[in-house]
Parts: structure tokens; sequence; C-alpha cells
């Protein structure tokens, strides 16, 4: 993920699944210019740690039938 999308996604009041390395995390804050995010899992918000940006993954919910052209 771009450092710029997960600003977008830490600001946003909706829901938006994010991943680190398959555990769903929630997005406190984004260091842009670091490239890093401070994360933590979303059922244990102690466990708090900062990570490169471009491991966290965008889950998408989408309906796996549509294709888009």
């Amino acid at each position: 993920m771009e450092a710029y999308r997960a600003k977008e996604i830490a600001d946003s009041p909706d829901l938006i699944t994010v991943s680190y390395f398959g555990v769903p995390v929630f997005i406190e804050r984004v260091n842009i210019e670091a490239g890093t995010a401070r994360i933590h899992p979303i059922d244990r918000p102690e466990e708090e740690q900062t990570v490169p940006v471009n491991v966290l993954e965008e889950e998408f919910n989408g309906d796996p039938d549509i294709l888009f052209t």
C-alpha cells in the first residue's frame, strides 16, 4: 500500500479492512515522509507497532464475480 492511501484510510470515518501479514489491523496514524504507519490488531489495541506501509494490504469485500474492464 502507498503511504497516501494508508493516510486516507486512517483519516476515513469508514471502516476499511486492512491487513498486516494476514492479520486485520487498525491504522492509528501514518508518517508519509518515513513511509510508516502506527497500527494495532483490531482485537488487541494494546499491541501497537510501527510498520512500513508497503506491507499493509487493503482488503476488498466486493463481489468477486464482477469484472472491471
